[in-house]
């Protein structure tokens, strides 16, 4: 009777202590199917209630393009380096929406999924993912409209847009987004559990750091050399420059500034994923 029960192939163990370092992501990978749930439920539910349904995630780019096109290119008359202004602004609001929606979702896991996980045992690490995860699908659906408006002005105008070889690092400059808006997310709801003011500054941030990306005006423009250290500082304007220059020809390029936001970005998702893993063991005890 004892051999047989050690021979058995035990799927669920139970650990009295866990390390810091204890990330367990092959756990995570066993919930792959769960973690799918959660990303069809964020991607489907959201709209799911409304009038236009899935047509807001080409709306709400189209009128912020709008809207910066009176605002800025017209009232302000902001340079766009010679670029019309619709694929000028569409170029860095997409990736922009995909940062902000991610990182304002990612940052309230604790808060808004604590009924859930004091009831349910998953990975938390999951919830945050499918964030990742369902608004990267929003973002293909925004990032066709903008390749659509791209295309209009480089097969149907004389516009001088010259793509070049970089389209290629699409896909890392995604990736390097999701990773900035992962880790930095996790760091603050990790923070939000003990300090809700976080909540409220969240969005100052989110808006903040928006003027703080070259979203509205090219980084060539400003003449202070202070200033455009400290616009460039923020990781997420190289990636916007790189993806400008990829598609448009202008902007600034350069290997360095792009081996920066990765650094960052993995230095915030190695922090964040560090304290998850910390803040997850008790934070139903402050949340």
């Amino acid at each position: 009777m004892q051999d047989s029960l050690e021979q058995d192939d035990w799927t669920i163990e139970i650990y009295p202590k866990s390390k810091l370092l204890d990330l367990n992501l092959k756990e995570v990978w066993k919930y792959r199917d769960l973690l799918a749930l959660f990303v069809r439920r964020d991607f489907v539910a959201i709209y799911k209630q409304t009038i236009f349904g899935p047509l807001w995630f080409f709306i709400q780019p189209v009128l912020t393009t709008i809207m910066f096109m009176v605002v800025f290119g017209g009232i302000a008359k902001m340079s766009t380096d010679g670029m019309p202004q619709a694929v000028f602004y569409l170029s860095g609001i997409v990736l922009w929406n995909y940062f902000s929606t991610s990182l304002s979702n990612t940052s309230n896991t604790f808060v808004t999924n604590k009924g859930v996980f004091g009831k349910v045992y998953f990975p938390r690490l999951i919830t945050p993912i499918s964030v990742i995860v369902s608004k990267l699908l929003t973002f293909f659906v925004q990032f066709l409209l903008f390749i659509g408006v791209y295309l209009y002005y480089l097969l149907f105008t004389d516009t001088n847009l010259e793509p070049s070889f970089l389209i290629l690092l699409t896909p890392l400059l995604i990736l390097i987004t999701a990773g900035l808006a992962l880790g930095l997310g996790l760091i603050i709801t990790s923070l939000t559990t003990k300090y809700r003011d976080f909540i409220f500054l969240l969005g100052f941030i989110i808006q903040l750091g928006m003027y703080a990306t070259p979203i509205i005006y090219p980084v060539n423009t400003i003449s202070n050399e202070k200033i455009k250290m400290v616009i460039m500082a923020n990781p997420m304007s190289s990636i916007i420059e790189t993806f400008r220059y990829a598609f448009l020809g202008v902007g600034n390029f350069s290997w360095g500034a792009l081996m920066y936001s990765t650094i960052v970005m993995l230095t915030l998702l190695v922090v964040g994923v560090i304290t998850f893993n910390k803040v997850e063991k008790s934070f139903m005890d402050t949340v």
